[in-house]
């Protein structure tokens, strides 16, 4: 393998410029899973091509070809290359961690012993840290060797392994990592006059086509760094109108952490409901409880404000009609705590609810979305519209950060939180809650002006996801 990679690498970039837009497309998505700015390893790194491009802070490739490396470090003086097979332990072990992202693309072909190799990175990682695997799909070997008999792609060395996503998710368990993404794309790997990228952005990506694509993409975080440090939560509240449930909220939340601070958002009520929380805010001086009044309008207004101002390890939202028992908030505390998830999303959906809970065209409007975001977000999502979410203050920051590329038209701040903690490849977990029936006030939920906003957000989320 090595003396074949030394035969080829002065030609490589030849055959990258022949087959561009295939390696185009694959760099797109790479860069899609992997943001800029990050620390990145790539092992198997060949030319050094895809680590340039994804323009790492700190970019370290390292590849068993010594040809490889020296174009790589002619091509991109800027990033650090080494000469080493990655099976070595002593070759791992002498990498400078923790990175952000361990890509091998296309490597966990021509392992000896994937385990064994993927075992050796967790010294390399930390809580956030993910590992990215591309590679091709082995329903395509035999057109790939017809192409490369043909001369339209280049020479290969024969693989060690032709691997489904199966075959890799059960490599990446065995060696203690937890796939929290599997996506397969480019059903068409050439441009075709237009007609490729159209097929691959709105046929290829649908259920059941796209496993034929010939690319797939595996995103898993380590399971011995999964358990967070973290000793606080905010409890943010959006209110408005909630005057007879403000006080419900504070005596029947648990102590479920070393501290807890409490965040009412107050939202321009008419009955009160501001000189309530400032009446339970003095009745109860021995919890930790503060006010905001948003300036605009909207429960995404409201959320956003306090999760900037909040002081918490660890940030929740309990919508302050009280439908999501407070006393269930210590499962999505445990959830995130042991590491179980990293984005913890409670579902109505899975144990049946108090009668009258939820309008019967709520429920069907629910269950149809949620199975249109499952397949968008490559994570099981049962409930999109549960307002209880929790996750790391750290996190939001980061999902903070793609706020443009997430627009700003989602009212309630759920999708925001969702489609962050997609693009962060973030552990979703779902707590199931026993849905109970308003006692106080009335729901302000627009069965049909909001469900046009949810398609909107499906189209939205389509071509933000999928069709990118």
């Amino acid at each position: 393998m090595r003396a074949f990679s030394d035969r080829m690498a002065a030609e490589r970039h030849l055959w990258i410029k022949r087959n561009a837009y295939f390696y185009n497309e694959d760099t797109r998505y790479m860069r899609f899973l992997v943001p800029e700015g990050a620390k990145v390893l790539e092992l198997g790194c060949g030319i050094g091509n895809l680590l340039a491009a994804l323009k790492p802070s700190v970019g370290i490739g390292v590849d068993f070809s010594a040809a490889m490396v020296d174009q790589a470090r002619q091509r991109h003086q800027h990033l650090q290359f080494r000469v080493g097979d990655i099976e070595d332990r002593e070759i791992i072990d002498s990498l400078e961690g923790p990175f952000d992202y361990i890509v091998l693309s296309d490597t966990i072909g021509l392992l000896d012993d994937c385990e064994a190799t993927l075992g050796s990175l967790h010294r390399l990682c930390h809580r956030d840290t993910r590992i990215v695997i591309s590679y091709y799909s082995h329903l395509w070997e035999p057109v790939l060797s017809l192409g490369s008999r043909l001369g339209l792609r280049m020479e290969q060395v024969e693989q060690n392994n032709f691997l489904s996503p199966l075959d890799i998710q059960n490599l990446l368990t065995l060696a203690d990592f937890d796939v929290v993404k599997r996506e397969w794309r480019q059903l068409v790997p050439r441009r075709w006059f237009g007609i490729g990228p159209f097929i691959n952005r709105y046929i290829g990506t649908l259920p059941i086509v796209r496993s034929c694509c010939l690319r797939h993409y595996l995103v898993a975080r380590s399971i011995p760094k999964k358990i967070p440090s973290i000793n606080s939560t905010t409890v943010v509240i959006p209110c408005r109108n909630e005057r007879g449930n403000v006080q419900a909220a504070v005596t029947r939340l648990p102590s479920f952490c070393p501290h807890i601070e409490i965040i009412f958002v107050e939202g321009h009520s008419k009955d009160d409901t501001l000189d309530e929380i400032h009446r339970v805010i003095a009745a109860y001086p021995e919890r930790d409880i503060k006010v905001i009044v948003q300036d605009g309008v909207g429960k995404a207004d409201a959320v956003f404000k306090a999760f900037d101002c909040a002081r918490g390890d660890v940030l929740m939202i309990l919508d302050a009609d009280l439908t999501m028992p407070p006393e269930q908030l210590p499962k999505f505390w445990n959830a995130l705590a042991l590491g179980k998830g990293e984005f913890i999303n409670g579902s109505r959906l899975v144990y049946p609810m108090e009668e009258e809970a939820m309008r019967f065209l709520n429920l069907i409007a629910n269950r149809i979305f949620s199975i249109l975001f499952s397949w968008l977000l490559n994570q099981r999502f049962t409930d999109t519209l549960c307002g209880t979410k929790v996750l790391m203050r750290s996190d939001y920051e980061r999902i903070k950060k793609y706020s443009g590329y997430f627009g700003n038209f989602d009212p309630f701040g759920d999708f925001f939180l969702i489609f962050g903690a997609s693009k962060l490849n973030l552990k979703v977990v779902e707590v199931p809650i026993r849905y109970a029936s308003r006692v106080y006030g009335e729901t302000q939920i627009s069965r049909f002006r909001h469900g046009l906003l949810l398609l909107r957000m499906v189209a939205f989320a389509y071509r933000k996801l999928k069709a990118l």
